[in-house]
């Protein structure tokens, strides 16, 4: 879900239309670990595992722009060791692999 589709929820429900407000809030969600930044898709997703530390990679599908939410601790786990040794300290990752689900692969033609 984009800001704007929040902004639109918010205003159905009575709360306004305020940009800033609905920044904030996704923010918040981010930083607490209660929904993901998907820059590809330049919108937010509620986290899938809200109570745990984890290291989600993300499978976005580039024609129905569906997407999984899956653990990537190995993946976290090389990139981390890979930037130690580079005297780099991760903080956050987030991995976004662009490609097709199942069902648009069975009827992509391209």
């Amino acid at each position: 879900m984009g800001a704007y589709e929040v902004l639109d929820r918010l205003a159905e429900e009575g709360f306004g239309r305020q940009p800033p407000v609905a920044y904030r809030a996704l923010d918040f969600l981010v930083e607490h670990g209660l929904a993901h930044r998907l820059q590809r898709l330049n919108a937010f997703a509620a986290c899938l595992h809200p109570n745990q530390d984890h290291a989600p990679a993300f499978l976005i599908c580039r024609v129905c722009e569906k997407l999984a939410e899956l653990p990537a601790a190995p993946v976290r786990d090389a990139l981390t060791d890979v930037a130690r040794d580079s005297g780099f300290t991760v903080e956050r990752a987030t991995i976004e692999a662009v490609g097709l689900c199942p069902a648009c692969a069975a009827g992509d033609v391209a």
